[in-house]
Formats: C-alpha cells, sequence, structure tokens
C-alpha cells in the first residue's frame, strides 16, 4: 500500500499563520498607530509601511515609529521616499530634494548620491529603515504617465549609473535601498495603478535597454527589488511579472543572480487586484517568488486577517508550497536584520536640504531667443496649468512656482486653471487683458502629454510670443515662447529654482 499522505495544517495552524505576518507589509490610516496595528506588531507582524497621510512633520513621525517599534523592536518600516515629485515626508511641503531626472540631467554621480545620503538621514532620524527607491527605471516611452520623471532618464546606461550611486549614497545613511520596477515600467503607456500595462519588447531589447539599472543596482549592493505589475509577452504571455515566476526566479534569481529581498508593488494595485482579487495576486505573488507583499493603506484590521488567512489556507489547499512561505518569512527576517546591522554600522547623518536645492539650481536648463529677457523687471502675470496626481504622487502634494515667485516679486498675479481645462477663449482673452504691458510667465506639467495644455499654449503663445514657459515635467518639443526653463521636476525645490531665474535673485534657505 502507498504511504498515507502526512496531514495538512488546518485553517487555525498558528504556525501558518505566523508565517504570514511575516510575508504581509500593510499600511493604516492616520497619523497614530492603530489599535490592530499595534496588536498585530505585538503578535509578529514583521513590518509596515507608512504613507503620506501617516506623516504629519518630522516629530510626529518619530513618534509613530518609536510607538510601532515599542511593540515590536525589530519590525522593519519602509516608505516611498523617491524625493521630487513622489514624496511622502513631505507631503504637505513638496519635496527639499529634486527628483531623479534632475539628478541625472545634471550628471554630477557624487551629486546623485549625496542628495541620496540626504534623504537617508531625513528617513534615519524619524526610524524608517527600508526605502523603496531609487526607481531605476528607464523613462523610453515619453508619454509614460507614471515614470516621467522619477527615472533619472531614457538612456540606461545614465541610469545605471546614477542608480548605483543612489543605491551606495542610501547606504551610506545605514538606510536600505529597494530598486523598481523589476524587470522596468519605462516603456509603458498605462498606470499600473489603473490598469495592466503590457510591455511590447523582445527580451533582448529588455536586456539591452531595462535591465541595465537592476544589475547595476545589485552590483552596487542593493538587497531588495521590488517587482513590477506588468505583463511582458517576452517571457511570460499569461502572467503579471510579480505573479510570474519566470519572471522572479528565472530572470531575476537565476539569470541576474539575486538572492535578496523580492518585494512587490502594491497588491492593492488595479493591474493584479482586477486580476485575481486581493488574495488571490497575494497567494500568486508569493508562490511565484516574492518574499514581501506590499499593500496599501485603504484597508484595516479585517481585510488583514482575511488575508493572512488566505495565505494559510492556500498551503492547505496546496495552492502555496509551505516550503516557499517559510523561505519568504525567513528572508524578509534575514533583510530586516541585515537593515538593522548597516544602520549600526554607520553614523546617521545630518540631512542637507540645502543640497537639493543647490542641485534643482543646477538642473535647470534655459533657452531664450531675447537672452536680455531675464530676470524679469517688473511683477508677472504666472498662469499655473493644473494636472491630476497620479496615485502614487497624490493631490496633495504641491508644487508650481507660485508661492517662490510672490515672495521674489510681490504683485506677481496667479491664474490657476483647473486640472485638464479645456480651452476656453473667454478665459485666454481675460488672461492677455491682465497681462497687457506685463511679463506673462505659464508654468506647465508634460504639457506634451496633455492636448487641452497644447492648446492653450498655442494660442497664449502666438498673441504673446514674448512669453514665458516653465515646464516642470518631462520637457516637451513644442513651442516655448521667448524664454523656456525646464526644471526636471516639480518638487518645491524645483519651482524655487525656476522662480529666482525669473526674479533674478534666491530666497534663502530651503
Amino acid at each position: 500500500m502507498p504511504p498515507t499522505p502526512a496531514p495538512r495544517p488546518t485553517r487555525a495552524d498558528g504556525e501558518l499563520l505566523a508565517l504570514a505576518d511575516r510575508v504581509l507589509q500593510p499600511g493604516f490610516r492616520g497619523t497614530t498607530a492603530p489599535d490592530w496595528i499595534r496588536r498585530r506588531l505585538a503578535g509578529g507582524l514583521g513590518s509596515v509601511l507608512l504613507f503620506g497621510p501617516n506623516i504629519r512633520d518630522r516629530a510626529q513621525t518619530a513618534a509613530l515609529t518609536a510607538a510601532l517599534r515599542a511593540e515590536n523592536p525589530d519590525v522593519l518600516i519602509a516608505v516611498d521616499e523617491e524625493g521630487g515629485d513622489i514624496t511622502r515626508l513631505e507631503t504637505v511641503t513638496g519635496s527639499s530634494y529634486p527628483g531623479n531626472l534632475a539628478l541625472g540631467t545634471v550628471d554630477d554621480l557624487e551629486l546623485t548620491a549625496a542628495v541620496a545620503t540626504s534623504i537617508g538621514g531625513e528617513l534615519r532620524a524619524v526610524g524608517i529603515g527600508l526605502d523603496y527607491a531609487p526607481d531605476a527605471d528607464v523613462n523610453s516611452n515619453p508619454d509614460n504617465p507614471v515614470i516621467g520623471v522619477r527615472s533619472f532618464g531614457a538612456d540606461p546606461t545614465l541610469v545605471a549609473r546614477h542608480t548605483a550611486a543612489w543605491v551606495r549614497g542610501l547606504h551610506d545613511a545605514g538606510v536600505a535601498a529597494c530598486a523598481k520596477h523589476f524587470p522596468g515600467h519605462g516603456d509603458t503607456d498605462t498606470d499600473s495603478h489603473l490598469d495592466l500595462p503590457t510591455v511590447a519588447m523582445d527580451a533582448d531589447r529588455i536586456a539591452e535597454l531595462a535591465l541595465p539599472p537592476f544589475r547595476a543596482a545589485l552590483a552596487a549592493g542593493a538587497r531588495a527589488v521590488m517587482t513590477a505589475h506588468l505583463l511582458i509577452p517576452a517571457y511570460d504571455a499569461d502572467r503579471p511579472a510579480t505573479v510570474s515566476p519566470r519572471v522572479i526566479i528565472q530572470l531575476l534569481r537565476e539569470e541576474l543572480g539575486f538572492d535578496g529581498l523580492v518585494v512587490s508593488d502594491a497588491i492593492e494595485m488595479q493591474a493584479v487586484r482586477a486580476r485575481y482579487g486581493l488574495a488571490g495576486a497575494a497567494v500568486r505573488a508569493l508562490s511565484a517568488g516574492v518574499d514581501l507583499v506590499c499593500l496599501g493603506d485603504r484597508s484595516g484590521d479585517t481585510e488583514f486577517a482575511g488575508l493572512r488567512a488566505a495565505v494559510a489556507d492556500a498551503v492547505v489547499r496546496g495552492e502555496l508550497r509551505e516550503e516557499r512561505l517559510a523561505e519568504a518569512a525567513a528572508r524578509t527576517a534575514e533583510f530586516a536584520t541585515w537593515q538593522r546591522a548597516l544602520a549600526g554600522a554607520v553614523p546617521a547623518p545630518s540631512p542637507d536640504r540645502a543640497l537639493g536645492l543647490a542641485a534643482a539650481r543646477r538642473a535647470l536648463r534655459i533657452s531664450a531667443d531675447d537672452p536680455a529677457a531675464l530676470p524679469l523687471q517688473t511683477p508677472a502675470v504666472l498662469v499655473e496649468f493644473g494636472v491630476p496626481g497620479t496615485v502614487v504622487q497624490g493631490d496633495a502634494v504641491p508644487w508650481g512656482l507660485g508661492p517662490a515667485l510672490t515672495a521674489l516679486m510681490p504683485g506677481t498675479v496667479r491664474t490657476t486653471l483647473p486640472a485638464l481645462a479645456p480651452f476656453d477663449p473667454t478665459q485666454a482673452d481675460r488672461i492677455l487683458a491682465e497681462a497687457a504691458g506685463r511679463p506673462l510667465v505659464l508654468a506647465v506639467r508634460d504639457a506634451h502629454r496633455r492636448p487641452a495644455v497644447r492648446d492653450w499654449l498655442r494660442v497664449l503663445l502666438a498673441r504673446r510670443p514674448d512669453a514665458i514657459t516653465v515646464e516642470l515635467g518631462v520637457p516637451h518639443p513644442g513651442p516655448g515662447g521667448a524664454v523656456r526653463i525646464d526644471t526636471y521636476g516639480a518638487a518645491r525645490v524645483c519651482g524655487q529654482a525656476a522662480a529666482e531665474a525669473l526674479a533674478g535673485r534666491t530666497l534663502p534657505g530651503v
């Protein structure tokens, strides 16, 4: 007779639930830790992800992380702090650092590393040990709606060297880096928060264009890689990268030789959730080789309890091997231990926010038909074209020229058009009348991707060819007026640097 199979664990098996606690990374709402998070941490939850709404200021954030560690001293606390357009520490004010595209434009590796170290100092000071940065994507598609200025650029060699510098700089602060979004989100025209993008490149082209920054990150010592929710038929025609063993095991682990922590992008994102459901996506990701499943901040204790039970149940049903779950839990714990050792090996650096402003100033590119057009001699009429924030940016982070320019040039008149406002000839006439005899400054963000903004520019610049345009996103090839200023990012310091160029003087500090 064949041997009797060993009984499978039941849903109530505490060991399986304990393993699930170590491979799931929830977020939460509020600026203090809710009771359910405290209870879960005390019971073995291994990591937590912070979002912008969790963070009000430095003192509050430090108190929050201290409260989390009071429940579990070994908790791994993570955040998405890229600087530039993607900030969590400075959601209220806008970032003190210009972001990747600005750094890639300057192309000074020492500067990139120093900015990363300063950001690491900010994180270290408030008790955060893992930063989901740098963005290692090569922004090869200029119409990319979710990467754009988050990338160091469109040249894989440049992106690779700056990705490596960013990793080294962050590690010098004792904070762990995580290269994202593997195997590359740059050649997409869909936001994976909303739908599933498809990457149509063949494997040779991906190896040439998208993979070099990830190879460079690993060579620089990155011990964490975040997967992307992308369908890449060259590797797997049916499963997005986050749930594809071909991408995670064969490509990342075997071909690239990575033995560190594999983290999923937020499993709540529609690219995978709409296809598999929250629990289905999490189980498939773990089975495919992901070690730590990131959640968003929309779920609470009920959803988390259901998700950890679903992971345990998947083992019971044979959908997820217990050995794979245990491996993921062990690798997550090993990573947290490594991060603590990293922090213990280097002193905490003091953040240098002046460095961020200096970097933003160096990134400015100004082209002028009339060199005498700057600095402005009188206060301007400033028109700022609103754009909707992406899910990852959020709508609350301020951007633009207004605060800095009005501080430098009192009397400046500001007009902010609603996001994606269609061209309105009556409104255009009003703006032009208001700007009669005064400089006209048009501030845009990714104008090349916004037909309505291009309509506004075409009409306003035809009637005021002496106007000045300021592009705070990816530079566009369209009209620029008499003067064109490209900032390569919409962080607060990028707007300040552009305002200083317009006014011909500087604001003090950051």
